[in-house]
């Protein structure tokens, strides 16, 4: 054994040959070029083994043994650099990928499928995700960081040994660090205190200067310790308000991911929506799935347990049809079991009828309520309106598309619909839309409700033809035949109303008539008139100043001979609606009708009447100083750029301006504002000549 190793030595030769399977140290000692063989050593006679020579020293610890020549230590140290290097690399990569793995564990950044991004109507949900990620990673970056010295084990695996080495790793600063320590002269300082205020108090009652001088210092000392307090919690305010930014980030990251999962969810699956109060509970179990699934593996495990919990929710609509026909198979039980129930309830109301009375309201409100956002019905409306004008512009153009004819003959229906009828139907069969949703359902709804038919007709048709004979100049008459054509344009409209009997089933009937009648509790928002339930107001004494623009009192006077009444059935009726609607528009478009005007007609404010004014640059804004008699005042009573009524102008005094309004709380109404009046959104400007 020597200190190479294991040394196996031939007795008969002399020669060692070494056994160990130890890797042996590199030898960077300079050494002699190898002899040739015919000057090594020969064996002498009687078997003795030669002398070491001074090319060949004999091993340490092993006198007169031939060290053998290593010639791969060169390759060996070739091989430890490149591996030392290889192991520098990979500690480097796996650095850097355990901290954009911890980086991307930590984060609650969704991330989105290019299917998901292409969809429209999570096109909101994932811009909202991703703007409430990028403010919680900018929150996270403010809150203060500091260095903390950790070990890390790593293991080699060209030695086969473990090391452990030291480094600083950059972590956030917790809450609460370097807290101050108490001074250790503080509580016999404060016992001093106590000591001398009692020595006072045993003596101030018998000196009143005595006494006001200790109650001033006693709170100057309070004053100075309540001072000092706020501001140690001001301070403190201070350093915590990274992290309360933060946790508000998170917060708000944290219900825009739940929002986009539950609206993936309904989009994925639309039958699983149902009522508000079943959506509401789909939302809250998507909630308590995202948020234990958050705390285990971050945003992709959410993901996928958002997906586990559409599964389940389809998986509840099945198991509730299977519970109605259980109903259907076993009345008698059910009716038992209903009773009981019932009477359960009964007892339990005479304990809880405030809450009882509470959900019923709720309940009532949610489930005659329109189901979808304003400005998603609103664009729905203007979308269905539009293609209205574009049929409207159609048979306007008629004569100029279809040229030749000797006459043209119109049977037109009007043209309008009751907003509220499409969005009742609309909710009733989409539950939630949005204009993307329901452009299908709306082309096939109007599809349904106009019928536009051109038929040609020819008549043989006879004229009076004089002629003159040459030779004899005698003038003779004869009627000669010819054909007269005739192409006859008829327009059809089928009440939106007759639509919906014939493509909802009958519960989705009866949802459709209950948000017919209630409005979808938001009767204003399709422009449906004005919230004011005030009396009419008298307008004597008021000295109107005319403009330099012409306008009409004769439409004035026949509208304020209207004054009065309630309900709008002629205005209604006279525009085509057979059941009432919000009339306002109907009121105005009726009044210029009756002064000779065909046009303006329009039923809708925003979608109809202020494009009309808009596009002809008849068109006024709010302050609009040269209005006259007869032009129209469109109202936006919540400031959102949409028009919600409509008026016709009696005129103005400088200060204000005095209208007559149809609608105005259901009836006929003259009315008046500031000229600066806030919710005026502009005025149509009438050409009477």
């Amino acid at each position: 054994m020597t200190r190479e190793g294991a040394v196996e030595v031939n007795a008969a030769t002399g020669k060692k040959k070494r056994i160990s399977k130890r890797i042996r140290d590199a030898d960077f000692a300079k050494t002699e070029a190898p002899q040739p063989p015919e000057q090594a050593a020969q064996p002498l006679p009687g078997g003795a083994a030669p002398a070491p020579t001074a090319a060949a020293p004999p091993l340490p610890h092993a006198p007169g043994a031939e060290r053998e020549q290593d010639t791969a230590a060169a390759e060996r140290v070739l091989e430890r650099i490149d591996g030392a290097r290889t192991r520098k690399a990979s500690k480097k990569a796996a650095r850097k990928a355990q901290a954009e793995a911890t980086a991307k564990e930590k984060s609650s950044r969704l991330q989105f499928t290019d299917e998901e991004r292409a969809t429209p109507e999570l096109e909101k949900y994932i811009r909202k995700s991703d703007k409430a990620a990028d403010r919680l990673d900018a929150a996270k970056a403010a809150i203060p960081k500091e260095k903390k010295l950790v070990r890390e084990r790593t293991f080699d695996e060209a030695t086969g040994k473990g090391k452990t080495r030291l480094r600083f790793e950059e972590r956030e600063k917790p809450i609460g660090k370097n807290k101050p320590h108490n001074n250790p002269l503080s509580r016999p300082a404060q016992e001093a205190g106590i000591f001398v205020h009692n020595k006072i108090h045993s003596v101030e009652k018998d000196n009143s200067g005595v006494e006001g001088a200790h109650k001033s210092e006693e709170l100057a000392e309070r004053g100075a310790k309540y001072g000092a307090r706020k501001v140690k919690e001001g301070y403190r305010s201070h350093k915590l308000k990274p992290y309360r930014a933060a946790a508000k980030a998170e917060k708000a990251a944290f219900k825009a991911n739940v929002d986009f999962q539950y609206h993936k969810a309904l989009h994925d699956n639309p039958q699983i929506a149902g009522n508000p109060l079943s959506r509401f509970m789909q939302k809250q179990q998507i909630k308590r799935q995202y948020a234990k699934a958050a705390k285990k593996g971050g945003a992709a495990t959410a993901k996928k347990a958002a997906e586990n919990t559409r599964k389940a929710a389809k998986k509840t609509a099945e198991e509730t049809k299977r519970a109605i026909a259980f109903v259907g198979r076993h009345p008698a039980g059910v009716c038992i079991a209903v009773a009981a129930l019932l009477l359960f309830i009964m007892v339990s109301a005479g304990l809880s009828s405030c809450g009882s009375m509470f959900s019923g309201l709720m309940n009532g409100i949610l489930g005659t309520s329109y189901t979808s956002e304003d400005s998603d019905l609103v664009a729905t409306e203007n979308n269905y309106a539009a293609k209205e004008n574009e049929l409207q512009q159609q048979i306007d153009n008629i004569e100029s598309t279809h040229p030749g004819y000797d006459e043209y003959r119109y049977d037109l229906d009007s043209i309008g619909h009751n907003p509220h009828e499409l969005a009742s139907y609309l909710t009733a069969l989409l539950q939630t839309y949005t204009p993307q949703s329901a452009q299908a359902e709306l082309n096939r709804v109007f599809a349904m409700q106009y019928t536009l038919t051109l038929t040609e007709e020819t008549e043989i048709r006879y004229r009076t033809e004089t002629s003159t004979d040459p030779e004899t100049g005698e003038t003779t008459t004869e009627e000669v035949p010819y054909e007269y054509h005739i192409l006859n344009v008829k327009l059809t409209n089928k009440p939106i109303s007759e639509i919906a009997e014939e493509l909802l089933t009958p519960q989705q009937l009866e949802m459709y008539r209950v948000y017919l009648e209630t409005s979808g509790n938001k009767p204003l928002i399709f422009g449906g008139g004005s919230p004011d339930m005030g009396a009419s107001e008298d307008l004597s004494g008021v000295q109107l100043v005319n403009g330099t623009r012409p306008g009409n009192t004769a439409v004035v006077d026949l509208a304020k001979r209207q004054v009065g009444n309630v309900g709008g059935r002629p205005f209604w009726s006279w525009y085509g609606f057979n059941s009432r609607v919000e009339w306002c528009a109907c009121f105005v478009s009726w009044c210029y009708n009756q002064a000779g005007k065909s046009e303006p007609r329009f039923a809708g404010c925003q979608s109809q009447g202020v494009p009309w004014f808009q596009s002809r640059g008849q068109w006024g804004a709010r302050g609009y100083a040269n209005i006259a008699p007869g032009d129209a005042i469109f109202f936006d009573w919540d400031g959102d750029g949409s028009a919600d009524h409509v008026g016709l102008v009696i005129g103005t005094d400088g200060e204000r301006v005095y209208t007559v309004e149809g609608n105005s709380g259901d009836a006929c109404k003259i009315k008046s504002y500031p000229v600066n009046y806030g919710c005026i959104k502009g005025y149509g400007l009438m050409n009477w000549n």
